[in-house]
């Protein structure tokens, strides 16, 4: 079992294992403990709030539109229960790894950010809610319905107001909390790499892996990382939502009845774009990586022009200068396409929806407030659904970086470099020395 461990330990990466104590283990744990109090959730969580008289709402209970909302006996019940819950967790991980210099930042700083963007999801179902009533009343004024008074609109816009203050108040404070834990996770890999820096200082652009390519990777995971835990809250909050909201729509075009059926719409439309750009854009991480290792050879050779007379001469220079050239042509190219398939879902994606609703419309089965309520709520669940479709190209950056660092763990574990390193070394005719 400790052999079992101390493999899987060499095998995580070094951009995460300098910053997360045992990555593997600490990722898998964290995974496993939070199913598990899903489930009790689920199972249990309703009666132990009852039991210590923070019941639950009412079913048939109207939506809260205001900021009394965070503040019901089953939110407060919500509160305490993931509070113990990941207070066990990090307690344990404080303790199994006291000695990891990054785990304060690691494990309770991971825990702000996924209960500061779960709050944020909650406001965003919030303004969900007052979007029924507020455009029930805006629909009931152009029809002329009488008893809809000017202050009617003004109570509602100040109950908005409130609630989007509390929302620039949250986006800011995770902003800024999210920089400085990026920043740390930059500073873990570097003094990681610099620890390490005899045994790598010989691989082909070792100072900008080191300075650039560590602030590239923590900036890059910064957006996709808040971005997926974003993603994974949305389909929390807003599929209860949807599934409520899909009683309205009972015949869809074509497909005819069934059940949960913008459910089912925003899965099939969210893997089909993901699939699509995932088929297409396969080719761009490699291409990515050859690009940044061109332009750092072009780079390295004028630099060693500043001090020495003999370097950067313009034959080597034109010849560096060809493989950039080259590269970007071929980048050019298959981003062409990629652009192509992108752009062409994103329009489509624009009236999906409207095409399904139509009967639902013309049946006058639904209410504008209810209309914005089902645009938002599948809006929300389909662009969770559709997280691979909107990073794709972050991603790609992301494993071009990825590709390029994996080269300092070979070299730090006294392995091969890895196969794209050694097909580039093999075309250019570089011959890298390592330690």
């Amino acid at each position: 079992m400790k052999a079992l461990l101390s493999h899987a330990e060499k095998a995580d990466h070094s951009v995460f294992q300098s910053f997360f104590p045992k990555p593997k283990l600490f990722f898998s744990s964290f995974a496993i403990w939070t199913l598990l109090s899903i489930l009790v959730w689920y199972l249990f969580g309703a009666q132990m709030g009852t039991a210590i008289g923070l019941p639950p709402l009412p079913e048939d209970a109207e939506p809260i539109i205001n900021l009394s909302f965070f503040v019901t006996p089953d939110y407060l019940w919500f509160y305490l229960y993931t509070g113990v819950w990941a207070l066990a967790f990090g307690l344990f991980w404080e303790f199994y790894a006291k000695d990891h210099p990054w785990r304060h930042w690691a494990i309770w700083g991971s825990y702000f950010i996924i209960f500061t963007t779960y709050f944020d999801v909650q406001v965003s179902v919030l303004l969900n809610n007052w979007r029924r009533p507020f455009g029930d009343l805006l629909q009931n004024a152009l029809q002329g319905k009488p008893g809809v008074t000017t202050w009617d609109f003004y109570s509602l816009m100040i109950t908005f107001w409130s609630i989007a203050f509390l929302n620039v108040a949250v986006f800011v404070v995770v902003r800024f909390f999210v920089s400085h834990y990026v920043f740390r996770w930059r500073t873990a890999m570097n003094n990681y790499y610099m620890s390490m820096w005899p045994k790598v200082r010989h691989i082909e652009g070792a100072s900008q892996r080191v300075q650039e390519d560590t602030m590239r990777f923590a900036s890059t995971f910064e957006g996709l990382g808040v971005s997926l835990i974003n993603a994974v809250m949305n389909l929390v909050a807003f599929l209860p939502i949807l599934f409520m909201l899909s009683g309205y729509v009972t015949e869809l075009p074509i497909i005819g009845s069934i059940p949960h059926s913008l459910f089912w719409l925003a899965l099939v439309w969210s893997v089909f774009g993901t699939a699509l750009l995932a088929l297409v854009g396969i080719k761009l991480p490699g291409l990515e990586f050859r690009n940044q290792r061109v332009e750092a050879a072009y780079r390295k050779e004028l630099v060693y022009g500043e001090d020495h007379a003999d370097r950067a001469q313009p034959l080597t220079i034109a010849e560096l200068f060809i493989n950039v050239r080259r590269n970007y042509f071929r980048l050019y190219f298959h981003y062409t396409y990629f652009n192509l398939a992108r752009s062409f879902y994103g329009q489509a994606d624009g009236l999906f929806l409207y095409f399904f609703l139509v009967p639902t419309i013309v049946a006058v089965k639904i209410t504008y407030g209810i209309f914005q309520q089902i645009l938002t709520a599948f809006g929300q669940v389909s662009n969770s659904f559709q997280y691979l479709v909107n990073v794709w190209p972050t991603i790609v950056e992301l494993l071009s970086i990825q590709k390029r660092l994996r080269a300092f763990e070979a070299a730090i574990d006294n392995e091969p470099l890895p196969g794209i390193d050694q097909e580039y070394l093999a075309d250019n005719g570089d011959v890298v020395g390592r330690k």
